[in-house]
Parts: structure tokens; sequence; C-alpha cells
């Protein structure tokens, strides 16, 4: 057996040891009688954090993309600040001021999760293209390329694991941060930790809680193990 097929079993092992602990903790019986609810919550919250991780990536990719380019350049450690605001500001802040805006309910809850994603996805896209090495671009100018061909079959393609990286930090974030929008109207597993939290019923609780770290947990692993196929069959994983 190989040392990657034992290291790979015992990572499963002990993700099983963990999980049948888990399970302990909160209660078979507990899981049992939320189980509709906690469906119902899961898939709302996935449904927050695919509309506002899409906004994320539809504006984060173009503005670092914009920020890497050589005019920018003296200007891009400035212009990074503003799409700091949503992790200098604290989440429920950012919350407050989304419900200010567009009331209660889910758009609200976007937005502020769409705030919330932007850095990583904007700083490791921009990093990114400043990282690929001049002499790939000098090349790529010397056959002839337009900056756009250059950008798309060039710096794009070196760049896409940093980006990817980015991407990955972003989705983590976004779904830790889901459960607050229950504060705000929006549904998700914030529904079963705050009415824990209120009623002090622990089981249901960490019920919540267990399950939102499981989700980003598995979100994570997953979007991982399709990048590094992705990146792997292009000749990019390192």
């Amino acid at each position: 057996m190989s040392k990657q097929s034992v290291q790979a079993l015992a990572w499963g092992c002990l993700t099983l040891a963990a999980l049948a602990a888990l399970i302990t903790w909160i209660g078979v019986d507990v899981i049992l009688q939320y189980q509709d609810r906690l469906w119902y919550d899961v898939a709302d919250h996935l449904r927050l954090v695919a509309w506002s991780m899409a906004l994320a990536l539809v504006t984060g990719i173009p503005a670092g993309i914009g920020l890497s380019r050589p005019c920018m350049r003296r200007w891009a450690d400035r212009l990074m600040q503003v799409f700091n605001i949503g992790n200098t500001v604290p989440s429920l802040a950012v919350l407050a001021l989304a419900l200010a805006v567009l009331g209660i309910g889910e758009r609200p809850a976007i937005l502020a999760l769409w705030l919330a994603s932007l850095l990583p996805i904007v700083r490791n896209t921009c990093e990114g293209l400043l990282g690929v090495s001049p002499a790939l671009t000098e090349a790529a100018r010397g056959l002839g390329m337009t900056a756009m061909q250059r950008l798309f079959r060039v710096e794009l393609p070196n760049a896409l694991p940093v980006i990817l990286a980015g991407v990955r930090i972003s989705l983590v974030i976004n779904v830790g941060t889901v459960p607050l929008s229950f504060l705000i109207g929006a549904n998700s597993l914030g529904e079963l930790i705050f009415p824990g939290i209120y009623l002090n019923n622990q089981p249901l609780l960490l019920l919540g809680a267990a399950a939102t770290a499981l989700l980003a947990l598995a979100l994570d692993g997953l979007f991982a193990a399709a990048g590094y196929c992705y990146l792997r069959r292009r000749g990019l994983a390192r």
C-alpha cells in the first residue's frame, strides 16, 4: 500500500470517527426530529451562497483584471480597500446597512454576502495576473497577440491556480457568514442556530452549527477536488 493510500485511509478513519462523535453528541433523536427542517434550511442556505458567490465572481474577477492592468497598478492598493468594505466592517453592521437599503428578506442578505465575498476574489485575481512571468507575456506579444488574446490565452490560464484559491477562500467565508442572514429575515441554517441560542436548546444549536461547518467543509473539498482535476488536465496543477 502506497504512502498516499495510507494517508487517505487514516484521514477517512478520522473523519468517520469525528462524524460518529458529533452525531452522538447531538443525539440521533434530535437529528431525526429536525431532519425535514434541516434539509429545508440547507437548501435555502445553498441558494443564498449560490446567488452571492455568482455576483462576487461576476464582479470580482473583472475588477481584479482591471486592477492588474499597467495603467491601474499604481492605484491598485488604494482601490483594493473599496472591496475590503465587507471584511473591515463587522458582518452584522453590513447586514444592518443592507437591511436599511433593501428591507427584510433575501435581497439584503445576498447584498451583504456579496460584499463579504469580494475581497479574496479581487485580490487573488489581481495578484495572480501580476505574478505571471513577464517572459510569457513578451513571448505572446512577439507572436503578434493582441492585449485581449494575451489576457485570455496566456495570463488568465497561468493565473488560474491563484484565482481558484481566492474563490475557495471566498466560498468558505460566504458559507460561514450565511447563518447571520437569519437576523434580517432570510432563511438559512441560522433558523436552527439562533432559536437554539434564544431557547437555550443546545442540541438544536449544535445541529445548526455542525451542519454549517460540515457544509463549508464539503463545499471546500468539492471545489478543491474539481479545481485540482481541471488544473491537472491543463497541466497547471502544483
